[in-house]
């Protein structure tokens, strides 16, 4: 499949209609939402009704606070509101959010996910099919409906999913039972190409599967900006953003990948005292490199096709336009970006 260009769209309602319409408008193939401080669902409803083509989708929803009933209905809905140009991305956050935020019981999470994903497609199939519902796993079950509760089949019933991925054996399901993956933003390069892609490509053998045939999406940090003043700007706060990430236990495989195993476990400390000003200095500009594609717009399509080539099927690129010639060079950038070699092209 050809290289696609994806970005966010954020969250604010008041905001979503025209920031869709001008993002379809200007070349973008798919646009995509994130569970953090707002629902990741409510905005594409909005996006479905005023795009005709532009695909989009959560990334990441977070799956364990929502039982797999609830995820497959609104699944459903907006395949069938926009004639299946939606594509669920599931993620399933670390214990401490899970137990403490939304307080959810924590359970092996790359299992419990299998299982929420094989039980959400029992739901759908019982739906659309009228199989009847006997699905019954380690975590989910599925096994009492009425026609009341069963909103009926739909024109687009084949909804993808991909999961969000860190380590090997959730990059492993994404292959065998998901439509794809959605490489976390903590990843290096060499990590992506090292591990999470083997891991991919051996999940689809398993399963019978082409690897050419999956979504492979996200990977690295895009900093970007019009010229080297807001690059380096842009540049710091990834530096934070990483800082950040790289405190977080669960992701501790990508920094041993590098030998950098002290500087997480430092980073660790540092996040448990609170001393989150302190953590940024870690990140070298090493450090940087190794997760980022730094470069000013004009630099950018050069870079990210080292990058990118022949890993991806789906690339991302976010900018803000401020005028008219910005919004063609945004064009020219999308197009260029299109030209990258995706998986099977090289």
């Amino acid at each position: 499949m050809p290289m696609t260009v994806g970005t966010g769209i954020g969250t604010d309602l008041s905001t979503v209609p025209e920031r869709a319409r001008k993002l379809e408008a200007m070349g973008y193939d798919h646009v995509s939402v994130g569970e953090t401080s707002h629902n990741p669902f409510l905005p594409l409803v909005l996006v479905a009704e005023h795009t005709t083509h532009l695909r989009f989708g959560t990334s990441v929803a977070i799956a364990f606070p929502r039982v797999p009933h609830i995820t497959a209905n609104l699944a459903w809905d907006l395949s069938k509101y926009s004639g299946g140009r939606f594509v669920l991305g599931l993620g399933t956050q670390v214990k401490g959010h899970n137990e403490r935020r939304f307080s959810v019981p924590w359970a092996p999470p790359g299992p419990r996910l299998r299982d929420y994903i094989n039980c959400m497609r029992a739901i759908w199939d019982s739906w659309q099919n009228g199989t009847k519902p006997n699905y019954e796993g380690e975590y989910y079950q599925y096994k009492l409906t009425s026609p009341f509760f069963n909103p009926g089949p739909i024109e687009h019933p084949d909804i993808e999913v991909v999961v969000s991925a860190v380590n090997p054996f959730n990059a492993r399901l994404a292959g065998e039972v998901c439509d794809g993956i959605a490489i976390h933003g903590f990843s290096t390069f060499k990590y992506i190409r090292e591990v999470l892609i083997p891991a991919v490509h051996e999940g689809a053998r398993r399963a019978g599967k082409d690897p050419k045939d999956l979504r492979i999406t996200g990977g690295g940090f895009i900093v970007t900006g019009r010229d080297e003043q807001e690059v380096a700007a842009a540049t710091e706060r990834s530096r934070r953003q990483l800082s950040f990430y790289a405190s977080t236990r669960s992701y501790s495989n990508v920094m041993k990948t590098h030998g950098w195993d002290d500087e997480a476990a430092h980073l660790h400390r540092l996040s448990i005292e609170g001393k989150w000003d302190d953590m940024v200095d870690v990140i070298t500009d090493e450090m940087m490199e190794e997760f980022c594609v730094i470069g000013t717009w004009d630099e950018l399509p050069g870079k990210m096709r080292e990058k990118y080539a022949g890993i991806n099927t789906q690339v991302g690129f976010g900018a803000d336009p401020r005028n008219p010639d910005e919004e063609a060079r945004i064009k020219e950038i999308i197009s260029e970006l299109k030209m990258i070699p995706a998986v099977g092209e090289e």
